[in-house]
């Protein structure tokens, strides 16, 4: 027997042996010595060397192998590979992912090194074949090519060796094994299609079966039931047989039956029942199930009673190389055992759960399948949770079935896996099969693998391997042989939940269980920590160091805790970190997260006092006050810690301490009053520090007050009232403990109030909700009171803020219901008189805010009002009044306190317009408010036009008259009236402003004063002006742009074009006029810049004009448009002689480039003989060389040539749409029709009703067909008064649409009229021959909606000519025309129109 799996010596994954290196035949070893007799071969194959070790093989699920040392794979999981790399550095902490898996290595790969051996030296020394196909039951039976088949028992011992090698010539290699379920009996099946039966008890041959199945064909799979005397097989034909063994009168026979022909599909894959010896009994049992895997579906049939197809399932699509898989297993399901089949073909493994009704008949339920991204090529059951799957690539994976995870990834190239492709091709019988069988040969191995008892054996060329569960000690082991602490751990832990996959060896109890594993993680910690501090760097960046614990100390500490073993952390594990210094700061540095969390609530006193010592040196305090106010106190050194925390100023500790640890609520208020008393007293300013001190204060005061304890948690039920009490005690005073005679009385409550006075009295107001019936607190609450206006009142070191802010305070309380509070009213008086004290301007804002308050709180708070807004008008508390004035209805009176208010003056617009929109106000307050506006127009319009503007929209539009007579500033008025006139999308048809005209018209003459610039925009955004007036406002201010636009909507066009003309003129002018003396004395480069903006002014002139021209000339004869072109044209040619100044060339340059400008925009309208005509009179161009006007005619030319280019396209483009139309319509006119029946639609006979009559038929497109009397007879057709042909409509569809005849109108008719209603006329011909066949005449035509979309068709492509470009030129020189085409009538507007051709159905 081989060693425990703890002492197995497990070699790392990454450095895996390769089996075949190691276990190599040494010819030494095997070498048989020279003798004179040879020996057997049975005597040869039992040699067994003395250092060969047996291996046990047992029904209690573990086959125990040769010791692992050198033999043996340890493998890891992919999911625990190592995180020792550097790039952790970059974290700072490792802590414990409970959600992490980590499997470790979960298969243990075994090489039987006895079978190995035995099986290469039978190949080497007595010829016996390479292995050709492996069995495991009680034993192992391994086949040869030769014919042999090798049985070993469970110590690796030679047993048997079956058959010789003459028959293995005449039968051919083993081809498949098969042991029944008590070891008794093996059936080898040859792959020349033989099946013999041994006894395995003697080696004894009982039968040589040659008949059971068609000859030539392979037997590529036998196996038992759990019948001994019933058998199945499966040849390479694809059949299946069923095996009957019988024994009559002392004569063995087999009776053959076929189960499944391969001429209805190949069967390459057969998997029979056997239920495991625990489940012999099962029910399902006597059915004798029997999974068959074709090329295209699996099938379930029972063999017994009769045989009966239980389910039929198809594969979904997949490669046609792929290999089916078979495999069952007894899984326990919702409290009972039954059978799963998992088949698989390519990547998806599906799962089949197969139980009996109590009807006795077998129900099938498909399972959850399983994904993976392989080409599967075996497929075996480990346990009742776990498969082994191998891809083609030979790589085995590990996968938990009901978490669908992958365990593990081993790689299995080393075993060189045999495959059984030469019996799917059947070779050994001249390779008669078919090419399907032969593809998913290929990656065949069925008989290489084989599964028994949690076992799994592989067959390699030289080797056999076993694959068996680790239980999960060694799995643990295995990590921490690796040096993956944290892995194992993690591992452990799953153990521990019960969340860890495919353990073995943890039964029973779970309590018990979990304890065993809770002892294997306290001595993995122990290792951890030992292995962590032999591994520190020694020397090196502390950095490293501290970076190296981070890595295993919070793990350490994290498990300590799952475990609840504080005792472990604190005894054992400290006492190994304390030796390091770094590790020892780690550790107490890992424990704050852990306190903080309230994971770890109690220290012991050592480990307590090392704490504060490191966090206190280190000066880690905010970290050390966390730590304490989660700790319990009775860990805790009290004086220590007080001590530290006073010094470091760590308040919310120090108030723990003495809070939890002595129950003294008060010391804390006194040692903080004692730093924040003195400064404020002396008027000092607090530095940050006491300013957190004073918040703290307050917050500790409000969460006594209220019976919660600071910082975190409650304070005790029966100490709540008490600390209450002991608070107000203290509070209420009149001295401290050390006072002075310089010290004023009452000093807390003095301190809180200088300290922050709005918040101490929020805590009081929260205190004061809880009090309800508690006399002893009511009674506090009044002397409180008391002592708030003694200190406060007429104490001018408080600001009127906090006055006010307590006289709100003590009016809230006041207006309470159930208010038991007394306070002088006289007091409310005071406070009045200080807050609007009218020689004090410091705080105004504030004492007005203070006021308005402690009005809005109301109640009992009642002045006098008629004085209270003599004192706000004095103290200009325009809110105040306000507020009185909303009280008093008075609201005219407010808009003089907005008005008056520099902060809220802007309000004022939204205040009137709510208040005159809003129901709610009576007709006579709104009318006073409107006469107030009116009064303060002219104040309103200052302040903001636009918003005043839009007042006057919405409530003042029947003063719009007197408004405008009351603004005397024109430029206000201006600004006003453009507000008042642009456009608004909330316009109502309702409100148009009365005399819209004349606003306009004010408006107009008020832009040409003070924004000319928008004056343009203005006339062509407008409609309410009218045009002889606006004409003469724009002439008077002589503004030519906008007189010439009006002068065009006007339509003057000649108008427009003279006023536009003479400002071109006059800039031409400025441009060219020579520059006198001062000109001269300036700078060049100054010249140049006011020369270049008379330019642009000069180009922007010429522009508008251009496109005055372009607009007009559509609309004017040719006389007229040359009266508008040729001036411009004379004006620009003139211009160029008088070109003078200190740039004459540059400007000569761009008024030619200006006047090519207007020749390319005139030829579209004037004839180009026309224009080279006045060119040439022009003396400018007249006395010239032909080179001057050289660019100017070549640009003509040019612009000619482009246009009859896109004449001469556009004309091809519509020719080819309108064939494409018309050879479309056409297609669809002439196409052949089909009748949908050979009889007419109305009589419902035959066409022909008479051999000997012609009649003729009318058939549609919808496919029906009539007899045209018929059609008659129902009325289906009307006449066109313009034509003589009668139009017809399909009977049945225009029926079926409402109406028999079919209106010729309607607009969307379907297919019911024909696209070519066809007359068809039978003629009937007496020949013989001819007896039985039609001539048949078809006349096409259109029906009236094909005729209406034709000459919509034809109209869209017919219209003016497109040579309007040209016509003039060709009517005024056509002896000079060149090759143009003469224009034809009517061709005025040119229009280019490219859409796309029409779609027709086809």
């Amino acid at each position: 027997m081989s060693e425990s799996p703890d002492a197995r010596s497990l070699l790392s994954a990454s450095s895996q042996l390769n089996l075949m290196e190691v276990d190599t035949i040494d010819d030494k070893e095997f070498d048989i010595p020279q003798v004179d007799t040879p020996p057997t071969l049975e005597s040869i194959l039992n040699e067994l060397d003395d250092e060969e070790e047996p291996f046990m093989l047992e029904d209690t699920c573990t086959l125990s192998t040769d010791n692992m040392d050198a033999h043996s794979c340890d493998t890891s999981s992919l999911a625990s590979s190592d995180s020792g790399d550097p790039a952790h550095l970059k974290r700072k902490r490792r802590t414990v992912d409970l959600n992490a898996t980590v499997h470790g290595s979960v298969l243990r790969h075994s090489l039987l090194k006895g079978i190995s051996a035995q099986i290469v030296s039978a190949a080497d020394k007595v010829d016996a074949g390479l292995p050709t196909a492996i069995t495991v039951s009680g034993v192992i039976a391994v086949g040869t090519s030769h014919g042999l088949a090798l049985v070993f028992d469970t110590n690796q011992a030679l047993r048997l060796c079956l058959g010789t090698k003459t028959t293995g010539a005449e039968f051919g290699a083993v081809s498949a094994l098969s042991i029944n379920h008590d070891c008794s009996r093996l059936l080898c099946g040859f792959a020349k299609g033989q099946i013999t039966m041994w006894d395995l008890a003697n080696g004894k041959l009982l039968r040589t079966i040659t008949d059971a199945h068609p000859p030539g064909t392979a037997i590529l799979h036998v196996k038992f039931t759990d019948d001994p005397t019933l058998a199945v097989c499966n040849d390479s034909g694809g059949s299946v047989f069923e095996l009957a063994f019988r024994r009559v009168m002392g004569m063995r026979t087999c009776d053959s039956r076929c189960l499944f022909s391969g001429s209805k599909g190949e069967v390459c894959c057969i998997e029979p029942l056997r239920a495991p010896p625990d489940f012999r009994d099962h029910p399902i049992t006597h059915y004798s199930l029997l999974a068959m895997a074709s090329l295209t579906k699996i099938l379930v049939i029972g063999l017994k009673p009769t045989l009966k197809v239980w389910m039929t399932f198809p594969y979904s699509k997949s490669d046609p190389s792929s290999v089916p898989q078979l495999a069952w297993q007894f899984v326990p399901v919702q409290k009972t055992v039954n059978p799963i089949l998992a088949f698989c073909k390519g990547d998806t493994v599906h799962f089949l759960l197969v139980k009996k009704e109590e009807t006795g008949t077998i129900h099938v339920i498909k399972q959850r399948q399983l994904h993976l991204s392989c080409d599967i090529i075996s497929l075996s059951w480990i346990n009742s949770r776990t498969l082994v799957l191998v891809d083609s690539h030979e790589k085995l994976h590990v996968v938990d079935r009901p978490s669908q995870e992958v365990l593990e990834t081993l790689d299995l190239e080393q075993v060189q896996l045999v495959y059984n492709s030469r019996h799917f091709k059947s070779l050994a019988t001249g390779g008669n099969v078919s090419q399907a069988l032969a593809l998913v040969g290929e990656k065949a191995c069925y008989q290489s693998v084989s599964s028994y008892a949690g076992q799994i054996v592989y067959l390699g060329t030289k080797s056999a391997h076993i694959m068996t569960l680790r239980n999960w000690r060694e799995r643990l082991d295995c990590l921490l042989k690796q040096e993956h602490f944290a892995e194992a751990l993690t591992l452990a832990w799953s153990f521990h939940e019960g969340t860890a996959k495919a353990v073995v060896g943890l039964f029973g109890d779970p309590i018990k269980r979990k304890g065993v594993v809770a002892d294997k993680m306290a001595e993995i910690l122990c290792q951890f920590a030992d292995h962590a501090l032999k591994k520190c760097p020694e020397q090196g960046k502390i950095q490293v160091m501290e970076q190296h614990f981070y890595d295993v100390v919070p793990v350490l500490v994290d498990y300590c805790l799952l475990l609840q073993r504080a005792d472990l952390l604190f005894s054992h594990l400290y006492a190994r970190l304390v030796e390091n210094t770094v590790s020892k700061g780690v550790f107490l540095e890992s424990l704050e997260s852990y306190i903080v969390a309230d994971r770890l609530g109690h220290l012991t006193t050592p480990i307590m006092r090392d704490l504060l010592a490191h966090y206190h040196g280190n000066g880690m305090m905010d970290s050390l006050e966390r730590c304490i106010v989660h700790l319990d106190v009775t860990s805790l050194d009290i004086q220590q810690v007080v001590q530290v925390c006073w010094e470091n100023q760590l308040y919310d500790a120090m108030i723990y301490v003495f809070n939890s640890g002595m129950n003294d609520y008060i010391t804390p208020m006194e040692k903080l009053f004692a730093v924040i008393g003195p400064p404020l007293r002396e008027g000092r300013s607090l530095t940050d520090e006491e300013v957190v001190m004073g918040n703290k204060l307050l917050v500790y005061i409000s969460c006594c007050l209220a019976g919660r304890a600071y910082p975190l948690g409650d304070i005790p039920e029966d100490l709540v009232i008490q600390v209450k009490n002991q608070v107000f005690e203290f509070l209420i005073r009149l001295h401290s403990a050390d006072w002075s005679e310089e010290e004023e009385v009452f000093p807390f409550i003095r301190t809180l109030l200088h300290f922050d006075t709005r918040e101490f009295l929020n805590v009081l107001a929260m205190t004061f909700e809880d009090f309800k019936n508690d006399k002893q607190a009511l009674e506090y609450q009044q002397r409180i009171v008391d002592i708030l206006l003694q200190v406060m009142v007429d104490n001018p070191d408080f600001t009127p803020s906090q006055v006010g802010g307590l006289f709100t305070f003590l009016a809230r309380q006041l207006a309470k219901p159930d208010n038991t509070l007394f306070v002088n009213r006289k007091l409310f008086d005071q406070v009045l008189e200080f807050l609007c004290c009218p020689d004090d301007d410091s705080r105004h804002t504030e004492r007005q805010q203070v006021l308005l308050e402690l009005l809005q709180v109301g109640g009992v708070v009642q002045f006098n009002e008629e004085r209270l807004l003599a004192l706000a008008e004095k103290a200009k508390f325009y809110q105040i009044c306000e507020f009185l004035y909303e009280k008093k209805h008075l609201y005219d009176r407010i808009l003089d306190c907005y008005l008056r208010d520099p902060l809220r003056k802007g309000e004022i617009f939204s205040y009137i317009h709510n208040l005159l929109s809003m129901p709610g106000y009576s007709p006579e307050e709104k009318q006073t408010v409107k006469e107030k506006v009116l009064q303060h127009i002219q104040e309103l319009v200052t302040l903001d036009p636009s918003k005043s503007a839009d007042v006057v929209v919405f409530h003042f539009t029947e003063e719009v008259q007197l408004i405008i007579s009351e603004l005397e500033d024109d430029e206000l008025l201006f600004k006003f009236l453009s507000c008042l006139l642009e456009p608004r999308y909330s316009f109502h048809s309702g409100t148009d402003l009365p005399l819209e005209r004349d606003l306009h018209e004010r408006l107009l003459e008020l832009l040409c004063r003070f924004a000319p610039q928008q004056l343009l925009s203005f006339l062509q955004t407008s409609q309410h002006y009218r045009l002889e007036e606006a004409i003469q406002i724009t002439e008077m201010h002589h503004h030519s742009e906008a007189t010439a636009y009006l002068l065009e909507r006007k339509g003057d066009f000649h108008g427009a074009f003279s006023v536009l003309l003479e400002t071109l003129k006059e800039k031409l002018c400025l441009l060219t006029a020579e520059s006198d003396a001062e000109a001269e004395d300036r700078r060049h480069d100054e010249d140049e810049i006011n020369d270049d903006s008379t330019l642009t002014r000069v180009k922007d002139s010429l522009n508008d004009i251009i496109a005055l021209c372009h607009r007009s000339s559509h609309n004017l004869y040719q006389q007229q448009r040359e009266a508008l072109w040729f001036p411009l044209l004379e004006t620009m040619m003139a211009s160029q002689k008088l070109v003078k100044g200190s740039n004459p060339k540059h400007t000569s340059e761009v008024l030619k480039e200006l006047t090519m400008k207007v020749l390319n925009s005139m030829s579209s309208f004037i004839p180009l003989p026309a224009i080279i005509q006045r060119i040439l009179q022009d003396p400018v161009y007249g006395k010239g060389k032909l080179a001057e006007i050289q660019g100017l005619i070549l640009g003509m030319l040019d612009t000619f040539n482009y246009e009859q280019t896109l004449l001469e396209t556009t004309t091809s483009l519509l020719n080819h749409d309108l064939h494409w139309s018309l050879a479309h319509l056409r297609a669809a006119v002439t196409r052949g029709l089909h009748p949908r029946q050979d009889y007419c639609n109305i009589c419902l006979q035959q066409y022909k009703r008479r051999q000997d009559s012609a009649e003729e038929i009318i058939v549609f497109s919808c496919g029906h067909l009539y007899h045209f009397q018929c059609l008659q007879q129902k009325d289906c057709g009307w006449r066109l008064a313009s034509e003589r042909q009668q139009r017809w409509s399909c009977y049945k569809c225009s029926s079926s649409q409402g109406g028999k005849g079919g209106s010729s109108t309607e607009p969307n008719r379907s297919r019911s009229t024909s696209l070519a209603q066809t007359r068809v006329t039978s003629v009937h011909h007496d020949a013989g021959a001819e007896a039985h066949r039609k001539k048949v005449f078809v006349e096409a035509s259109l029906d009236l909606q094909q005729e209406q979309s034709w000459d919509q068709l034809r109209s869209l492509y017919r219209g003016p000519s497109r040579l309007s470009i040209l016509s003039e030129l060709s009517h005024c020189h056509s002896e000079k025309a060149g090759p143009l085409i003469p224009a034809q009538p009517g061709a005025e507007h040119f229009q280019l129109k490219l859409s796309p051709p029409p779609l027709l159905e086809e």
